[in-house]
């Protein structure tokens, strides 16, 4: 069976770690030549030698950085098709005592910096001019679900899944598609808090349908598919990867939630 992504050309950002480095991992086993752009350039490095990939380092939240990640790509690679918006932090605060610069760091890396990789990618796929492209946005469980102690981090993510519609809508004459991921708990840095506690982590795994916490190849495998040609006909949609999380609702889930999010 030929490799889903062969050839293409494929930008991950926040790809050093977490969620990134496993979109990362899977793309590059199915052919494609990735980049990891991190923050953190040692990082990024560190995390593309490890699959004989790319890497640049770039602030999702500067438009110069994120103008001169995907230059430096089409530079060096002749062409860009895939973009993975994923870079982002965590913002877990009690509601009444959550701060002006935590919200504006929170906004800034998630929902700023995903908009200025949608943005300046679909310039690049309308001028390559071959009808083609193909975005991939982190949205988050968090996105569909109210919750006191999150209220930055759910909001920018409720804007990344409106911004994947828009930008879908905008797009899709140019024959570049634009959908988003929702992971649900993973197993990362992240939630390496709720893990350790064995109460929390035990609550994650009753509230998830499938009994467990998700691994970044789960999140992987979701985005090959939806980088692939396989999703042609998808634009404009949020593929909630969270086991059957979003599904339980009840008096116990809604406490467990709170708790699990007041540790990110």
């Amino acid at each position: 069976m030929a490799s889903r992504l062969n050839g293409k050309v494929a930008i991950v950002t926040g790809g050093a770690r977490g969620l990134g480095l496993g979109i990362a991992t899977r793309f590059a086993a199915e052919g494609a030549r990735v980049v990891i752009a991190d923050i953190e350039a040692t990082s990024a490095g560190a995390a593309a030698r490890s699959l004989d990939a790319d890497h640049c380092a770039c602030d999702v939240t500067d438009r110069g950085s994120v103008q001169s990640l995907v230059d430096t790509v089409v530079e060096r690679h002749g062409r860009l098709d895939i973009m993975v918006a994923n870079a982002g932090i965590a913002g877990g605060a009690p509601f009444l005592e959550l701060t002006d610069e935590r919200w504006d760091d929170v906004i800034a890396v998630n929902l700023r910096g995903v908009f200025l990789c949608d943005q300046i990618a679909g310039r690049q796929f309308v001028q390559q001019g071959d009808s083609g492209g193909a975005i991939i946005n982190t949205a988050s469980i968090l996105s569909a679900r109210a919750n006191p102690t999150t209220a930055a981090y759910s909001a920018s993510k409720a804007g990344v899944v409106s911004l994947t519609h828009s930008a879908a809508a905008a797009l899709g004459p140019y024959g570049v598609r634009v959908n988003a991921i929702g992971p649900g708990y993973i197993e990362t840095q992240m939630t390496a808090g709720i893990r350790a506690d064995d109460a929390m982590a035990q609550s994650v795994r009753d509230a998830t349908v499938v009994g467990r916490f998700g691994v970044p190849s789960d999140i992987g495998d979701a985005a090959v598919f939806l980088a692939s040609d396989e999703a042609a006909y998808i634009t404009g949609h949020v593929l909630y990867v969270d086991g059957g999380w979003l599904l339980h609702r009840n008096p116990a889930g809604d406490q467990m939630q709170r708790a699990t999010t007041a540790a990110l």
